[in-house]
């Protein structure tokens, strides 16, 4: 096993988990347009990582080296991330994806609590929770598309913004 990665995806989910679950309890307590917008961002934050790990699944390494040749800023970077595709994908993928998913369904409660605490709570918890998987479940399906077909240029659109937190050698 390659530097214990399972290990590593196991406690770097667990951390951000924590993070973003204690973000959710203090959110929780500000009004409902402010855990509207966090929702929405937190799906989007799922999405672009599940673009991103979908095309460094599938970007060809040629064009990356190509690129790299021409001395683009951050085509280095977009190699690297090619090399290490299975990772990559597994974080953007499961450790993000999946933790973005679980605390987004976490501030859909917090905001059914919020905005029905004297009605019925199950129908609308239905509904949000329907709502909330479709456009996340939408959303991915949607970026995987986007990320098989744009693959090279997204990989290293990311590698430029590595690039940025590189050490200059």
């Amino acid at each position: 096993m390659k530097n214990n990665w399972n290990l590593k995806v196991f406690f770097l989910t667990f951390i951000l988990a924590m993070i973003f679950s204690l973000i959710a309890n203090v959110l929780g307590k500000f009004n409902n347009t402010i855990l509207i917008v966090c929702i929405i961002s937190i799906i989007l934050i799922g999405i672009v990582f599940d673009i991103v790990g979908t095309a460094v699944l599938s970007c060809d390494t040629k064009v990356l080296h190509s690129r790299a040749s021409q001395k683009l800023k951050g085509a280095k970077q977009a190699i690297n991330l090619a090399k290490n595709a299975s990772s990559v994908s597994s974080f953007c993928n499961d450790v993000v994806g999946d933790v973005c998913g679980i605390v987004s369904g976490s501030l859909v409660t917090i905001l059914v609590v919020n905005l029905f605490i004297n009605s019925n709570l199950s129908i609308w918890n239905v509904i949000l929770s329907s709502v909330l998987s479709a456009l996340t479940v939408g959303g991915k399906a949607l970026g995987k598309s986007i990320g098989v077909k744009k693959s090279n240029d997204i990989i290293y659109r990311v590698g430029k913004i590595l690039s940025i937190f590189s050490k200059k050698k």
